[in-house]
Protein backbone atom coordinates (compact mmCIF):
# COMPACT_ATOMS: atom_id res chain seq x y z
CA UNK A 1 0.00 0.00 0.00
CA UNK A 2 1.53 3.46 -0.67
CA UNK A 3 2.01 6.18 1.94
CA UNK A 4 0.06 9.02 1.98
CA UNK A 5 0.95 11.75 -0.24
CA UNK A 6 3.40 14.48 0.34
CA UNK A 7 1.45 18.06 -0.22
CA UNK A 8 -2.07 18.13 -2.05
CA UNK A 9 -0.76 17.85 -5.70
CA UNK A 10 1.72 14.74 -4.80
CA UNK A 11 1.33 11.82 -7.42
CA UNK A 12 2.58 8.76 -7.97
CA UNK A 13 6.10 8.48 -9.75
CA UNK A 14 8.72 11.12 -8.98
CA UNK A 15 7.51 14.37 -6.85
CA UNK A 16 6.47 17.27 -8.74
CA UNK A 17 8.63 20.24 -8.68
CA UNK A 18 5.98 21.87 -5.84
CA UNK A 19 6.61 18.89 -2.92
CA UNK A 20 10.41 19.17 -3.24
CA UNK A 21 10.16 23.19 -2.98
CA UNK A 22 8.00 21.62 -0.05
CA UNK A 23 10.44 19.62 1.51
CA UNK A 24 13.14 22.09 1.14
CA UNK A 25 12.24 25.29 2.08
CA UNK A 26 13.64 27.02 4.82
CA UNK A 27 16.75 24.36 4.66
CA UNK A 28 20.24 25.62 5.02
CA UNK A 29 22.93 24.83 2.19
CA UNK A 30 26.03 23.96 3.72
CA UNK A 31 24.50 23.52 8.26
CA UNK A 32 21.28 22.05 9.50
CA UNK A 33 19.52 24.11 11.78
CA UNK A 34 18.85 20.70 14.44
CA UNK A 35 17.51 20.51 17.88
CA UNK A 36 17.44 17.47 20.13
CA UNK A 37 13.89 16.54 18.94
CA UNK A 38 14.78 16.93 15.18
CA UNK A 39 17.32 14.52 15.90
CA UNK A 40 15.82 12.16 17.76
CA UNK A 41 13.15 12.19 15.34
CA UNK A 42 14.95 11.37 12.50
CA UNK A 43 16.38 8.44 14.34
CA UNK A 44 13.00 7.07 15.37
CA UNK A 45 11.82 7.63 12.16
CA UNK A 46 12.50 9.21 9.29
CA UNK A 47 9.16 9.70 7.78
CA UNK A 48 8.07 11.05 11.11
CA UNK A 49 10.73 13.64 10.62
CA UNK A 50 9.52 14.43 7.30
CA UNK A 51 5.88 14.86 8.59
CA UNK A 52 6.81 17.10 11.68
CA UNK A 53 9.31 19.06 10.05
CA UNK A 54 9.16 19.31 6.15
CA UNK A 55 5.63 18.54 4.85
CA UNK A 56 3.76 21.62 4.26
CA UNK A 57 0.52 21.22 4.73
CA UNK A 58 1.97 18.60 7.76
CA UNK A 59 -0.55 15.40 7.71
CA UNK A 60 -3.00 15.88 10.73
CA UNK A 61 -1.45 14.90 14.22
CA UNK A 62 -3.61 12.91 16.13
CA UNK A 63 -5.15 14.53 19.91
CA UNK A 64 -3.07 15.73 22.54
CA UNK A 65 -1.41 13.63 24.92
CA UNK A 66 -2.15 13.39 28.68
CA UNK A 67 1.23 12.29 29.83
CA UNK A 68 2.85 15.87 27.55
CA UNK A 69 0.21 17.58 29.09
CA UNK A 70 1.29 16.97 32.84
CA UNK A 71 4.81 17.32 31.90
CA UNK A 72 4.28 20.56 30.54
CA UNK A 73 2.29 21.69 33.22
CA UNK A 74 5.16 20.50 35.42
CA UNK A 75 7.98 22.03 33.72
CA UNK A 76 6.45 25.59 33.48
CA UNK A 77 5.37 25.26 37.16
CA UNK A 78 9.34 25.00 38.41
CA UNK A 79 10.29 27.27 35.19
CA UNK A 80 7.91 29.67 37.12
CA UNK A 81 8.61 29.16 40.90
CA UNK A 82 11.82 30.50 39.83
CA UNK A 83 10.47 33.96 38.60
CA UNK A 84 9.27 34.30 42.01
CA UNK A 85 11.41 35.89 44.52
CA UNK A 86 13.72 34.23 46.38
CA UNK A 87 11.51 35.26 49.53
CA UNK A 88 8.29 33.77 47.78
CA UNK A 89 9.88 30.44 46.54
CA UNK A 90 8.50 28.19 49.26
CA UNK A 91 6.10 25.09 48.62
CA UNK A 92 3.20 26.60 49.37
CA UNK A 93 3.34 29.18 45.92
CA UNK A 94 3.01 25.97 43.95
CA UNK A 95 -0.55 25.26 44.21
CA UNK A 96 -1.26 28.39 42.27
CA UNK A 97 1.74 28.16 39.71
CA UNK A 98 0.37 24.81 39.13
CA UNK A 99 -3.03 26.11 38.52
CA UNK A 100 -1.94 29.06 36.71
CA UNK A 101 0.45 26.79 34.03
CA UNK A 102 -1.78 23.52 34.19
CA UNK A 103 -2.88 22.08 30.47
CA UNK A 104 -5.93 19.66 30.51
CA UNK A 105 -5.54 18.32 27.11
CA UNK A 106 -6.06 14.55 26.39
CA UNK A 107 -6.94 13.08 29.76
CA UNK A 108 -10.40 10.81 30.05
CA UNK A 109 -11.99 12.96 32.05
CA UNK A 110 -12.55 15.39 34.60
CA UNK A 111 -11.78 12.47 37.55
CA UNK A 112 -8.68 12.00 36.25
CA UNK A 113 -7.26 15.60 35.64
CA UNK A 114 -8.15 16.49 38.80
CA UNK A 115 -6.11 13.12 40.40
CA UNK A 116 -3.15 13.99 38.05
CA UNK A 117 -3.08 17.27 39.51
CA UNK A 118 -3.02 16.51 42.74
CA UNK A 119 -0.28 14.11 41.91
CA UNK A 120 2.03 16.91 40.21
CA UNK A 121 1.23 19.00 43.02
CA UNK A 122 2.77 16.54 45.43
CA UNK A 123 5.83 15.76 43.07
CA UNK A 124 6.44 19.40 42.97
CA UNK A 125 6.26 20.32 46.70
CA UNK A 126 8.33 17.45 47.39
CA UNK A 127 10.77 18.62 44.69
CA UNK A 128 11.55 22.20 45.87
CA UNK A 129 11.44 21.25 49.38
CA UNK A 130 15.17 20.42 49.09
CA UNK A 131 16.03 23.34 46.97
CA UNK A 132 17.35 26.27 48.13
CA UNK A 133 15.74 29.08 47.53
CA UNK A 134 18.35 31.51 47.75
CA UNK A 135 20.46 29.52 44.97
CA UNK A 136 20.16 31.69 41.36
CA UNK A 137 20.52 29.21 39.08
CA UNK A 138 22.28 30.37 35.58
CA UNK A 139 19.72 29.81 33.25
CA UNK A 140 16.11 28.31 34.01
CA UNK A 141 14.70 27.31 30.16
CA UNK A 142 18.23 28.86 28.73
CA UNK A 143 18.63 28.48 25.16
CA UNK A 144 21.81 27.31 24.23
CA UNK A 145 23.67 27.11 21.04
CA UNK A 146 26.84 25.57 19.15
CA UNK A 147 28.06 25.31 15.67
CA UNK A 148 30.22 22.55 13.98
CA UNK A 149 31.31 22.36 10.47
CA UNK A 150 28.19 20.40 9.80
CA UNK A 151 25.35 21.38 12.21
CA UNK A 152 23.45 24.73 13.72
CA UNK A 153 22.66 23.08 17.12
CA UNK A 154 20.06 24.99 19.60
CA UNK A 155 18.59 23.70 22.77
CA UNK A 156 16.09 24.56 25.36
CA UNK A 157 17.64 23.43 28.67
CA UNK A 158 15.27 23.18 31.85
CA UNK A 159 18.11 24.18 34.52
CA UNK A 160 21.60 25.56 34.34
CA UNK A 161 22.86 25.42 38.13
CA UNK A 162 26.61 26.75 39.27
CA UNK A 163 28.18 24.46 41.66
CA UNK A 164 30.10 25.05 44.50
CA UNK A 165 31.35 21.05 44.95
CA UNK A 166 32.16 21.50 41.02
CA UNK A 167 34.26 24.54 41.24
CA UNK A 168 31.99 26.54 40.23
CA UNK A 169 31.90 24.72 37.07
CA UNK A 170 28.13 24.27 35.45
CA UNK A 171 25.69 21.33 35.57
CA UNK A 172 22.96 20.60 33.01
CA UNK A 173 19.36 19.76 35.38
CA UNK A 174 16.70 17.97 32.94
CA UNK A 175 13.52 17.22 34.71
CA UNK A 176 11.18 14.06 34.33
CA UNK A 177 8.14 13.18 34.58
CA UNK A 178 7.66 10.10 32.97
CA UNK A 179 6.51 6.65 35.36
CA UNK A 180 9.78 4.77 34.57
CA UNK A 181 12.66 5.18 37.26
CA UNK A 182 16.23 6.26 35.86
CA UNK A 183 19.36 4.68 36.05
CA UNK A 184 23.32 5.61 35.21
CA UNK A 185 23.07 4.65 31.70
CA UNK A 186 20.10 7.26 31.02
CA UNK A 187 22.22 10.35 31.91
CA UNK A 188 25.69 9.26 30.83
CA UNK A 189 23.56 7.58 27.26
CA UNK A 190 21.85 11.01 26.92
CA UNK A 191 22.81 12.61 23.77
CA UNK A 192 20.69 15.18 24.45
CA UNK A 193 22.33 16.62 27.87
CA UNK A 194 25.19 15.89 25.79
CA UNK A 195 24.93 18.55 23.50
CA UNK A 196 23.40 20.90 26.32
CA UNK A 197 26.65 20.72 28.23
CA UNK A 198 28.56 21.33 24.95
CA UNK A 199 26.51 24.16 24.28
CA UNK A 200 26.72 25.80 27.62
CA UNK A 201 30.33 25.44 27.97
CA UNK A 202 30.88 27.51 24.45
CA UNK A 203 28.05 29.98 25.69
CA UNK A 204 28.90 30.45 29.12
CA UNK A 205 32.80 30.33 28.84
CA UNK A 206 32.68 28.11 31.72
CA UNK A 207 33.17 24.11 32.41
CA UNK A 208 30.24 21.89 32.07
CA UNK A 209 30.71 18.29 32.01
CA UNK A 210 27.91 17.20 34.91
CA UNK A 211 24.50 16.48 33.58
CA UNK A 212 21.82 15.26 36.25
CA UNK A 213 18.00 14.00 35.31
CA UNK A 214 15.95 14.99 38.32
CA UNK A 215 13.08 12.13 38.00
CA UNK A 216 10.30 13.63 40.02
CA UNK A 217 7.59 10.94 40.65
CA UNK A 218 10.68 9.12 42.52
CA UNK A 219 12.40 12.24 43.34
CA UNK A 220 15.77 10.49 42.44
CA UNK A 221 18.82 12.29 40.96
CA UNK A 222 20.55 10.37 38.21
CA UNK A 223 23.74 12.31 37.03
CA UNK A 224 27.22 11.66 35.13
CA UNK A 225 30.36 13.67 34.50
CA UNK A 226 31.39 13.89 30.88
CA UNK A 227 34.91 13.96 29.50
CA UNK A 228 36.34 15.20 26.85
CA UNK A 229 36.32 12.39 24.36
CA UNK A 230 32.57 11.60 25.88
CA UNK A 231 31.26 14.77 24.51
CA UNK A 232 33.07 14.63 21.33
CA UNK A 233 31.36 11.64 20.42
CA UNK A 234 28.14 12.52 20.98
CA UNK A 235 28.90 15.51 19.19
CA UNK A 236 30.00 13.43 16.55
CA UNK A 237 27.15 11.46 16.43
CA UNK A 238 24.59 14.49 16.08
CA UNK A 239 26.75 15.04 12.96
CA UNK A 240 25.99 11.48 11.14
CA UNK A 241 22.35 12.16 12.09
CA UNK A 242 22.49 15.73 10.34
CA UNK A 243 24.37 14.21 7.52
CA UNK A 244 21.70 11.16 7.02
CA UNK A 245 18.89 14.19 7.22
CA UNK A 246 20.80 15.76 4.62
CA UNK A 247 21.16 12.89 2.57
CA UNK A 248 17.34 12.09 2.40
CA UNK A 249 16.56 16.01 1.73
CA UNK A 250 19.79 15.46 -1.08
CA UNK A 251 17.61 12.47 -2.88
CA UNK A 252 14.43 13.97 -2.99
CA UNK A 253 16.32 16.74 -4.93
CA UNK A 254 17.64 14.09 -7.12
CA UNK A 255 14.03 12.96 -7.67
CA UNK A 256 13.81 9.88 -5.23
CA UNK A 257 10.72 9.64 -3.70
CA UNK A 258 10.11 11.53 -0.64
CA UNK A 259 8.31 8.00 0.87
CA UNK A 260 11.50 6.39 0.07
CA UNK A 261 14.07 8.98 1.19
CA UNK A 262 12.02 8.97 4.51
CA UNK A 263 10.97 5.49 5.04
CA UNK A 264 9.09 4.29 8.09
CA UNK A 265 10.88 2.34 11.02
CA UNK A 266 8.12 0.45 12.28
CA UNK A 267 8.25 -0.29 15.83
CA UNK A 268 6.00 -0.07 19.33
CA UNK A 269 6.30 3.60 19.22
CA UNK A 270 4.17 3.77 15.98
CA UNK A 271 1.19 3.25 18.47
CA UNK A 272 2.49 6.55 20.45
CA UNK A 273 3.02 8.82 17.38
CA UNK A 274 0.96 11.74 16.29
CA UNK A 275 1.14 10.63 12.58
CA UNK A 276 -0.29 7.08 13.39
CA UNK A 277 -3.66 7.79 11.09
CA UNK A 278 -1.44 9.67 8.54
CA UNK A 279 1.13 6.31 7.86
CA UNK A 280 0.15 3.00 6.79
CA UNK A 281 2.00 1.14 9.02
CA UNK A 282 1.87 3.08 12.01
CA UNK A 283 -2.14 2.60 11.21
CA UNK A 284 -1.46 -0.85 11.92
CA UNK A 285 0.26 -0.80 15.40
CA UNK A 286 -2.52 -0.82 18.20
CA UNK A 287 -3.71 2.06 19.36
CA UNK A 288 -3.19 3.87 22.42
CA UNK A 289 -5.89 6.28 24.42
CA UNK A 290 -4.30 9.63 24.74
CA UNK A 291 -4.55 9.12 28.68
CA UNK A 292 -2.79 5.62 28.62
CA UNK A 293 0.70 6.83 30.25
CA UNK A 294 -0.52 8.59 33.33
CA UNK A 295 -2.58 5.80 34.54
CA UNK A 296 -0.38 4.53 36.56
CA UNK A 297 1.33 7.73 38.13
CA UNK A 298 -2.86 9.74 38.42
CA UNK A 299 -5.40 6.58 38.86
Amino acid sequence: MADMTVGANQSSGAPDAETKQLLLDGMPDRLLVCTPSRLSTFEDCPRRYRYSYLDRPAPPRGPAWAHNSLGASVHTALRNWYGLPAARRQPSALLALLRATWVGEGYRDREQERVAFGVALRWLEGYVADLDPEQEPVGVERVVAFKTGTIAFSGRVDRIDRRAALGDALAIVDYKTGQAGLGADDARGSRTLALYAYAAERVFRRRCRVVELHHLPTQSVVTHEHTDGSLARHVARAEAVARDIADAQQAVRAGTEPDAAFPTRPGPMCSWCDFRSACPAGAAAPARVPWARVLQNSG
